[in-house]
């Protein structure tokens, strides 16, 4: 049998000065380690999700850690039976996760982080405001029982959002999490910025709570999604069931794929009607390139994104 694929999502904010210098020697150690994925290096920290052997992803997590500022990096593993990624990059970024808003650093000031034993308690106090800080795609395929849903299309809508709708001096405890725990840290320092209080965030993300928790105590419902073409994990952080629709990378269940407007790489029921031309000739020339990268058994583009860029997933 083919060893499984290792997974590793991976952060961690603190200062990097020298991130321009950095990456060089990282994509240098993740070609070395046979690794694939992308990673993000900005002034304010590290970011990505990666793949490979197990040998190959603890040798990444080493050369990692051999930089003191690295040596508890955050990091979170599953497992697949196919390389889910198709190239190695290491991008510099203004940040590593965009909010697009001055002044908000976590390396600061940051919230309470909340270990996923601990989670389900917070969760269940009615005082408690629970906010998912993922984009509406995210939520709708599966989220924590009670959790407010911004119905954002980015992660850079996250403050317009908080400001229009909450209070400081009503809203004294707010609890938030993410898929692997980087947004809802930038949000909680966000958030202190504002005025809030109390303000909480799952350590490692809905990854971790659902590596550590077991699934008879869950408060979780539905899949995860997560940025890599296995498209969701469920709770057992196996493959999910759901595909991505290659034109607007919307997550898309069995049912969605039985309806006449699902055209795989085209569209799906839930663009087919909002593309441009320009965008859907995009999808359908992106589609023959991944066909005919198939048949040839070589490396092949995801898809055109219309809603994110890449460094907002």
């Amino acid at each position: 049998m083919t060893p499984s694929i290792v997974v590793a999502a991976l952060y961690k904010f603190v200062t990097l000065e020298d991130y321009v210098e950095l990456r060089e020697p990282l994509l240098k150690a993740m070609l070395d380690n046979g690794i694939k994925g992308t990673l993000l290096i900005a002034e304010e920290g590290i970011n990505g999700t990666v793949s490979g052997t197990r040998e190959g992803i603890d040798g990444l997590l080493a050369w990692l850690k051999n930089d003191p500022r690295m040596i508890d990096i955050d990091h979170k593993e599953s497992y697949c039976d196919e390389q889910p990624f198709y190239r190695t990059k290491v991008k510099l970024k203004k940040e590593i996760v965009t909010l697009g808003v001055e002044g908000v650093d976590p390396n600061k000031q940051v919230g309470t982080y909340v270990e996923p034993q601990d989670w389900n308690a917070l969760i269940s106090d009615p005082e408690v405001l629970l906010i998912d800080t993922r984009n509406d795609y995210e939520v709708s395929i599966g989220t924590f029982e009670g959790a407010i849903d911004p119905k954002t299309t980015s992660f850079r809508e996250f403050p317009e959002y908080i400001k229009a709708n909450f209070d400081p001096a009503r809203h004294k405890k707010v609890a938030m999490f993410c898929t692997g725990g980087i947004r809802c840290e930038k949000a909680s320092s966000y958030m202190l910025g504002q005025g809030f209080d109390e303000v909480y965030h799952l350590k490692g993300g809905i990854l971790k709570y659902l590596e550590e928790v077991p699934q008879e105590e869950t408060k979780w419902r539905g899949d995860c999604f997560v940025f890599d073409n296995r498209v969701t994990v469920r709770h057992d952080l196996s493959e999910g069931d759901y595909d991505q629709c290659h034109a607007c990378r919307t997550p898309v269940s069995v049912e969605d794929r039985a309806s006449e407007h699902y055209v795989p790489g085209i569209s799906c029921p839930h663009c087919w009607d909002k593309l441009s031309e320009k965008t859907r000739r995009s999808a359908i020339d992106r589609q023959k390139q991944i066909e005919l990268a198939k048949a040839r058994n070589m490396p092949h583009p995801i898809g055109y994104n219309y809603k994110q860029s890449p460094s907002e997933a």
